[in-house]
């Protein structure tokens, strides 16, 4: 006797649980911060596309006047500044230290001047943390913007150092100090900027410039190396304290073949100060979002 299947057997089958049904569209939360993390990333490119007519004044302007100035009007006027002698020539010193120096004004201005506003009355820094990220990884998205805005700062000034100078400037590429000091200078600077932003309020902003960033820039071997600093042994020692010093020599040893501070001391020191601003900016920053 064969058995016969009921035909209401199917009917009566209980239906797929709903916990089923939530599990084939469940993300894991790594992806989802992902998500959240290249959206924020996109965003700020998607504000900074819309600002472009801002960011490329902004970003020219001050190396510009500086490279005429000191490359161009003074050679031109018969003054000593600027004058060609050779692969040392002031204007291929120059070069570095306008690099060094629009990575460093960028990645403060890239991060830490709108975060001073987002912080400010408007708040509108509550916004981005209520995407479904850790706080901390909210900050580190402002230093990958940041430092992107660096590169691009640094890639559109370069043509101008190495154009304008009315004195030959001799360019010698060294492409694995470039393409490995390069990054790490853009982002020692977005983290500066991240550490800036969180430990200044809008009413000291202006601090920030006229105290803090007029001597890191004329003391950052922007206009003359590390090394002839040996005629004034305090000043060549109390100096190593600015990071602008080891972006600016860096710099010098990825495009000249002038002599530069060792490459044993530039990356340490630019690794040390990197992980000292990222650890502050990252604590001050969670301080201030939960407070």
């Amino acid at each position: 006797m064969t058995a016969t299947a009921n035909p209401t057997a199917a009917a009566d089958a209980p239906a797929p649980s709903s916990s089923v049904s939530s599990f084939a569209h469940w993300t894991p939360p790594q992806a989802s911060s992902a998500t959240a993390f290249l959206a924020l990333l996109q965003r700020d490119f998607h504000v900074l596309r819309k600002n472009l007519k801002e960011f490329i004044p902004r970003v020219i302007l001050q190396p510009l006047m500086l490279v005429f100035v000191f490359t161009y009007v003074f050679p031109k006027i018969g003054s000593a500044v600027g004058g060609s002698d050779g692969a040392s020539g002031f204007s291929t010193l120059l070069v570095a230290g306008v690099l060094g120096s629009v990575v460093l004004f960028q990645g403060i201005q890239a991060v830490a001047l709108p975060m001073v506003q987002e912080f400010g009355f408007t708040k509108e820094i509550e916004d981005r943390v209520l995407a479904p990220l850790r706080v901390e990884l909210v900050a580190i998205e402002k230093i990958v913007a940041g430092s992107l805005q660096c590169i691009l700062a640094a890639l559109i000034v370069f043509p101008i150092a190495y154009v304008v100078p009315s004195t030959p400037v001799h360019i010698a590429f060294h492409w694995p100090i470039l393409l490995t000091l390069g990054p790490l200078a853009c982002i020692a600077a977005a983290s500066l900027g991240l550490m800036f932003g969180t430990l200044f309020n809008p009413r000291s902003v202006p601090l920030l410039f006229g105290i803090i960033l007029v001597p890191l820039t004329f003391l950052g071997c922007v206009y003359f190396p590390w090394q002839r600093l040996q005629a004034i042994r305090w000043l060549q020692i109390a100096v190593l304290l600015n990071p602008l010093v080891y972006m600016c020599e860096g710099f010098r040893a990825a495009l000249t073949n002038v002599g530069s501070m060792t490459l044993w001391a530039v990356y340490p020191a630019l690794l040390a100060f990197t992980a000292v601003f990222i650890v502050v900016g990252l604590r001050m920053f969670k301080k201030r979002v939960l407070s």
